[in-house]
């Protein structure tokens, strides 16, 4: 069986937040980001069956720019 994990980037849970002077978005420049915690723990589990002998691969999988690959 092979397991499909999504992952998600998000602002890292550590940084505060800064909004644009104009309020329409968060102001990304310079913030440092990271993997959805609740991703963290599907990839874990898939990890799990892995070791376990119950998934033959695990797949992570990520829809964005090519920065979030670093995730």
């Amino acid at each position: 069986m092979k397991v499909l994990v999504a992952v998600k980037r998000v602002i890292d849970y550590n940084v505060k937040i800064r909004v644009k002077p104009d309020n329409s978005d968060v102001d990304l420049t310079n913030v440092k980001m990271a993997m959805n915690p609740f991703c963290e723990i599907a990839v874990e589990e898939a990890v799990r069956l892995k070791e376990r002998g119950v998934a033959t691969e695990v797949v992570a999988v990520t829809v964005g720019p090519k920065a979030a690959q670093e995730q």
